[in-house]
């Protein structure tokens, strides 16, 4: 933690495993160091991770108080527990702070080099949402999990018939009637076995997913933003509702490129010694930018929502004027779908920010 610039503290916090053969993401106890304006520290201590520990010690605290720890399984219970006690709360990116690599790895090394970032002011904030999209975003995870368990059985099922050189094709071999043939076709014991209870806990995920896909389309009927996101072409009633739980709100975003960047859309550019002297005046160099692919550092969730939406769009649909006028210019058919995508992306942070219907009519096929 850390204070005002005046004479109050700035505090760091970083969390300690519990005790085992590998670290966990719970922590059992925080490592705190509080550091003063003069980057002096002031306080260096060790709390239970309980609400009750904490808000005391940030109370024993005076004055103006700035906090960061970073973004973990707990972040999100730390921000609701102590922003009423604090002047700010700054749950930062872990993979932005990369002087946390440098030199040993310990927890009070840690507090100490995330108190010295916060008073610099070096840290990225990550957001948290508000308590209106909360109930959709836990439906949301939900889903999104159980759907994920269940793609990861299927995988494990048709694993070992092709570890067995045994070809599966399509998907009856998920399918009951017919799993007494394929189990047929494994003769080792010990593999039909596992195959047969990988099959009964894909008929335990598959009513629970089921189950919670509809859950969250009830919750999502709840939000306008659903409703005028499902106006767009390739954005149904899932999609919007991961769009909805993700991003909270759209004026985060003040510009379609930084929607880009926080998708995984924005290009990656590298480029060096941009400028040179010719005559006694700075002119900028005419080499050409190199491209590094698109940035990694963004929501994968967003990301695979407006991938898939421009993947799936054909021709016969409002985008098909898009994808025809890039293919026409000599665009590779993958940049078209990325170039659409980001179209896509652009237009439901449009139509979110006004609050008006998606119009076909409006659609700029030439940007």
């Amino acid at each position: 933690m850390v204070r005002d610039w005046c004479s109050s503290p700035w505090l760091a916090a970083s969390g300690r495993s519990i005790a085992g053969s590998r670290p966990l993401y719970l922590s059992h106890s925080t490592h705190v160091v509080v550091l003063d304006a003069d980057g002096r520290v002031i306080l260096e201590t060790m709390e239970p991770t309980e609400a009750a520990a904490i808000i005391r010690l940030v109370q024993s605290l005076s004055g103006p108080l700035r906090v960061t720890f970073e973004e973990s399984t707990q972040a999100a219970w730390l921000y609701e527990v102590i922003r009423a006690y604090v002047t700010e709360v700054i749950v930062c990116d872990p993979r932005r702070n990369k002087l946390l690599e440098d030199g040993s790895k310990a927890d009070k090394v840690d507090a100490l080099k995330l108190a010295e970032l916060l008073r610099a002011g070096l840290l990225r904030s990550v957001y948290h949402g508000h308590e209106a999209t909360r109930q959709l975003k836990e439906l949301v995870r939900a889903y999104e999990t159980l759907s994920n368990d269940t793609l990861r059985t299927m995988a494990r099922i048709k694993a070992i018939y092709r570890g067995r050189g045994i070809r599966t094709p399509g998907r009856g071999v998920y399918q009951p009637k017919q799993r007494e043939q394929w189990l047929q076709t494994l003769t080792e014991p010990g593999i039909r076995q596992r195959a047969a209870w990988l099959y009964e806990q894909l008929d335990q995920l598959q009513p629970l997913r089921r189950k919670a896909k509809q859950t969250m389309l009830i919750e999502s009927r709840a939000h306008r933003a659903v409703s005028l996101l499902r106006t767009i072409p390739q954005l149904g009633p899932v999609r919007a509702a991961f769009i909805v739980a993700t991003v909270d709100t759209p004026h985060r975003f003040r510009t379609k490129r930084q929607f880009w960047s926080y998708v995984g859309l924005a290009v990656v550019t590298h480029m060096s010694s941009e400028y040179e002297m010719k005559a006694g005046r700075v002119v900028r160099c005419r080499k050409p930018i190199s491209t590094r692919g698109l940035n990694q550092n963004c929501n994968r969730r967003l990301k695979a929502v407006f991938i898939a939406a421009a993947t799936s769009a054909s021709n016969r649909n409002a985008y098909g004027s898009f994808l025809n006028k890039r293919q026409e210019n000599g665009m590779r058919p993958e940049m078209a779908r990325l170039t659409l995508a980001r179209k896509i992306a652009a237009t439901a942070l449009a139509v979110w920010k006004k609050g008006e219907a998606f119009d076909p009519k409006k659609l700029n096929v030439t940007t």
